[in-house]
């Protein structure tokens, strides 16, 4: 009788790969923000009649390259949501990973919610636009999204703190729980002058990318 030696074969672990697919997702909170704000000025610079001292980002949603704005909503949601779903895979049962990232999940529905209700024409744009704003329904519907987003977003810097905190990112931490108040302050200030509001949201974008990344770059191995 002839004995077939085997070699034992060791178990393939898709742990390297799930990993991967779960920075890939995470990475959507990343690139969404600045994807945004590049779109908006590139669009705001080439709109005629636009004016950003004047004009808020969400109003290039207006006119006949109004959809461009609009598609831009609609993925930058969905890049939100995407990230707010490997964000949640990546911080798992540490701290903050529960709520944190459902917040951001909030912020992404958010501007689905400001694609579907489109902001009112107004300060001359578009053209032909009034000088005044009147609120309209859908004008009303998306400054209240916009605003249950930010301050949705203001939450999750707080909550994901914790998680900079816990992995010894203390200046990280600290910034997280200041950016709101930033953010918050540019929103006050959109009375006087449209650019602070501009400011303000553009910062919170960028601040969550930059969350993001740091948090996925000190993410343990094994996670």
């Amino acid at each position: 009788m002839t004995d077939t030696l085997t070699a034992p074969r060791r178990p393939v672990s898709a742990a390297p790969g799930r990993r991967s697919a779960v920075r890939w997702t995470a990475a959507g909170a990343v690139v969404a923000g600045p994807l945004f704000l590049g779109a908006g000025l590139a669009q705001g610079f080439a709109r005629d009649g636009f004016d950003f001292t004047r004009n808020a980002i969400s109003q290039l949603a207006l006119g006949e390259a109004g959809w461009i704005q609009t598609a831009s909503f609609v993925l930058t949601g969905a890049l939100l949501i995407a990230g707010a779903a490997g964000m949640r895979r990546a911080l798992r049962v540490g701290p903050g990973g529960t709520w944190g990232p459902a917040l951001v999940g909030v912020f992404g529905v958010s501007f689905w919610l400001a694609a579907a209700f489109p902001a009112d024409p107004g300060a001359g744009f578009p053209a032909g636009a009034p000088e005044v704003t009147v609120m309209s329904g859908h004008g009303a519907v998306h400054m209240f999204g916009g605003m249950v987003g930010y301050l949705a977003l203001c939450a999750a810097f707080l909550v994901l703190a914790r998680p900079l905190a816990a992995r010894g990112l203390r200046g990280w931490a600290v910034a997280s729980r200041v950016a709101p108040v930033a953010v918050l302050a540019g929103f006050a200030a959109s009375a006087a002058s449209v650019l602070a509001f501009t400011a303000g949201a553009g910062l919170g974008l960028l601040w969550l990318s930059a969350v993001t990344a740091r948090l996925l770059a000190g993410a343990p191995a094994g996670r």
